[in-house]
Parts: structure tokens; C-alpha cells; sequence
């Protein structure tokens, strides 16, 4: 997957109903999707509950470099090492090489 996403899903969060993001999607023709009610959301809003327990107050950080840098690999380490319930306690990453 790569390049321009023709949809951005969200939700009514105040952040998503901004004139600031309507106007930064509508200049890049990217349709904002908002869901109705919190279950549309649910994949993302347990992955960002997961970022924010696993990864963020875990791990104070000095610089935006510190950051990305950290984020690039706690995000190798969910996708290649952790265990995922939902797969059956094995990683995305065995998942994917399983499927292949």
C-alpha cells in the first residue's frame, strides 16, 4: 500500500470536524468518512489503545527524533514479534508468511 489514500475514515472527535482538516482533505481530494457510533471504529480505536499503554507511557521522550525513532520500532516489534490474541497468539508477521 502506498501513495494518497482516496479516504480517511474518523470519527466525530473535535480534531476530525475541524475547518482545518476539511479544508486539508478537500485540497488533496481525500474523502473524510465519519462512523456513526464507536463500534465502527473499534479496530483502531484498541490499536491506539494499545499504542498509547504499550508504547507511549512507557517510553518518555526528550526530541521529535527520539519519537520516530521510537515509534518506527515499537511498530517493527507489534508487527513482527508480539503476539496477537486476535491470530491466534501468533504474530502478524507469522500470519502473513502462513497466508503466503
Amino acid at each position: 500500500m502506498a501513495g494518497k489514500p482516496a479516504y480517511l475514515q474518523c470519527d466525530n472527535g473535535p480534531e476530525y470536524i475541524s475547518k482545518t482538516l476539511l479544508e486539508w482533505a478537500a485540497k488533496r481530494h481525500i474523502t473524510l468518512i465519519y462512523t456513526q457510533n464507536p463500534q465502527q471504529n473499534a479496530y483502531v480505536e484498541r490499536y491506539n489503545r494499545t499504542v498509547r499503554y504499550d508504547w507511549l507511557t512507557q517510553n518518555p521522550f526528550n526530541s521529535l527524533e527520539e519519537v520516530q525513532h521510537g515509534a518506527t520500532a515499537w511498530l517493527w516489534t507489534y508487527n513482527n514479534e508480539r503476539p496477537n490474541m486476535a491470530l491466534g497468539g501468533i504474530t502478524p508477521r507469522q500470519k502473513l508468511h502462513h497466508i503466503n
